[in-house]
């Protein structure tokens, strides 16, 4: 992706076209309006377009002019724009800045949250959809973003040589591996958020990948066996759902959408702020990088943010895990940086973010257009900085290297980490619900409950493994008694949580299954019903990627596991 290479010739300078509408309260993209041949006369301008002055000619004494007596350096208003008479024109109230929380995923994302919180308008919102580059990755993620559900987006950045000033960086031919990678999951309650680092040198299997071709075919790359994990992007003609596919190969987490910058979104970001301050435990003097920075704390920018993100040699073990390390701190820091006073209440910044890093951003078609932008960006602002967990899949180094060079999951650390995800359990203390909506869940268990015989259900498998379906409804019909049961196969799409669906009418079968099979509150699903082989009003029971086996109690952990090098986004770190 050359982000610099997607400019117009006829690109629109923002910090000049950004103006408040008076009457809706928001901020609006629109081209400068013509002079006027006569002082008096208004020049031509599409209907109900209102005028721009070329400055504010209000000024102290002034205040008692009329729309018939106005100041000689303004136009007269028409007929249409003049305020009922006898009134005088009051300046219009900029409305305070809901962003104070916002928080930083990507910038581009970043900038959405700014933006909407600010009440930028839909018009200027649609001018930054237009420098959004979008992908279409099949069914890799989903076609459309949801409000009502937790969601995992995939943020990549690549090592690919591309944009002006770039060609000393990554790889010289690379295709654009992922160098650096972050899965960041958000809860359905929105009051936290998890930001999972991907070393990538991992050892992982790369899955077939189904990719679309520029002619709209569809092309298959073979997988691969035991290669490191960056590989799952470029090589081959990869893109970044077959990164997506990797993910869920290995670590059973679905990703739903994905957000990938180059070495651009660094350095373009980091300048529209205004520079992003870091701290270092010591001096570094880097040749290969050329970062020179003193102990203590630096604000850097451009050229120098890019090279301190990826360095190696300047710290820990110069390996690969510190420096994601110190890309963490990074991120945390940016994030401070664009949630600030000083960047919320200056519409230069935000503008110079919001185009920078727009024109550095590819997304998936499911999340391309401006009002699904606009829904992410809404539902991220939610989250706040003391809940956004960063941490790092649990590696160790690869005992079949004598040369230490790549890592491996560690078995015993790392399944319940992926778990902690799947099952939207934060790594923070936060309450995972609001307490109504806790007790509404925990009530679905408490109630009347039918026998076991009376019970009627559907299986189906969604994820588990294979013949699960089948193994469970022998065991309910010959050791739990639940004889009106049946094999459905399987469900249309996997999850990765079990779950039971009832009719109101079938709450107490409900209660009973949920009892045999050892299920929480928050998997029993109240809807509808469905009709069995015997055309009876039967309950569904699916079972996902956390289905262990008949007889297996399913209530998942509330509490997530303990983890290395665990921080959170609103604290300052030194990087070391």
């Amino acid at each position: 992706m050359d982000a610099q290479g997607r400019g117009r010739a006829n690109d629109i300078d923002p910090a000049d076209q950004w103006v408040l509408n008076p009457h809706t309260g928001e901020y609006e993209l629109r081209p400068p309006a013509p002079a006027p041949k006569s002082p008096t006369v208004p020049g031509p301008r599409a209907a109900g377009e209102e005028e721009r002055p070329a400055r504010d000619s209000r000024r102290r004494g002034q205040s008692s002019r009329t729309p018939e007596n106005p100041p000689p350096s303004r136009r007269r208003r028409t007929a249409a724009e003049a305020p009922p008479p006898g009134r005088r024109r009051r300046e219009p109230v900029k409305k305070k800045s809901k962003a104070k929380r916002a928080v930083l995923w990507t910038g581009g994302t970043m900038a959405f949250v700014v933006l909407v919180g600010a009440g930028v308008g839909y018009v200027y919102l649609k001018h930054l959809e237009g420098n959004v580059t979008t992908t279409d990755i099949g069914s890799a993620g989903k076609s459309s973003f949801s409000k009502d559900e937790a969601f995992n987006i995939l943020l990549l950045g690549t090592d690919k040589r591309t944009g002006a000033g770039n060609e000393g960086y990554g790889d010289k031919g690379s295709s654009g591996h992922a160098d650096t990678t972050i899965l960041l999951h958000v809860s359905k309650d929105r009051t936290n958020a998890t930001a999972l680092s991907i070393p990538r040198d991992l050892i992982v299997d790369i899955p077939d990948c189904p990719t679309k071709q520029a002619d709209g075919s569809t092309k298959v790359i073979p997988g691969l066996t035991d290669v490191r994990f960056n590989r799952s992007l470029g090589e081959g003609g990869r893109d970044p759902g077959c990164t997506m596919r990797t993910i869920k190969e290995n670590t059973g987490i679905t990703v739903d959408h994905f957000m990938m910058a180059d070495f651009n979104a660094v350095k373009t970001l980091t300048s529209a702020v205004g520079g992003v301050p870091v701290c270092l435990e010591h001096a570094v003097d880097d040749p290969d990088s050329k970062l020179k920075l003193p102990a203590g704390e630096s604000t850097i920018e451009g050229e120098e943010a890019l090279a301190f993100v990826r360095t190696r040699h300047s710290w820990g073990n110069q390996g690969d895990l510190d420096r994601i390390k110190v890309q963490q701190q990074f991120m945390a820091s940016l994030m401070r940086k664009m949630s600030s006073g000083d960047t919320l209440t200056s519409p230069s910044k935000l503008l110079k973010l919001a185009e920078a890093a727009t024109k550095a951003l590819t997304v998936d078609t499911g999340i391309g257009k401006v009002s699904t932008l606009k829904d992410v960006a809404m539902e991220l602002k939610k989250v706040p900085t003391k809940n956004i967990t960063f941490t790092t899949v649990p590696v160790l180094d690869n005992p079949a290297e004598t040369v230490k060079a790549t890592v491996v999951l560690n078995e015993a650390k790392a399944p319940a980490v992926f778990e902690a995800i799947q099952n939207d359990v934060s790594f923070t203390e936060v309450k995972q619900q609001k307490k109504k909506e806790k007790a509404a869940v925990a009530a679905r268990l408490k109630g009347a409950k039918s026998d076991a015989s009376e019970v009627r259900v559907r299986i189906l498998n969604g994820g588990a493994d294979a013949g699960s379906a089948q193994t469970t409804l022998r065991w309910l019909q010959t050791e739990e008694g639940v004889t009106k049961s049946e094999n459905a196969g399987n469900a249309p799409e996997a999850l990765s949580k079990t779950t039971l669906e009832y009719a109101p009418e079938q709450a107490d079968q409900a209660r009973r299954l949920a009892d045999i099979m050892g299920l929480s509150g928050s998997a029993m699903k109240p809807g509808e019903s469905v009709a069995n082989s015997q055309g009876l009003p039967t309950m569904t029971l699916t079972l996902g990627k956390d289905f262990k086996g008949a007889g297996v109690p399913l209530t998942a952990s509330s509490k997530a596991p303990e983890v290395d090098n665990k921080s959170t986004a609103d604290k300052v770190q030194c990087a070391s």
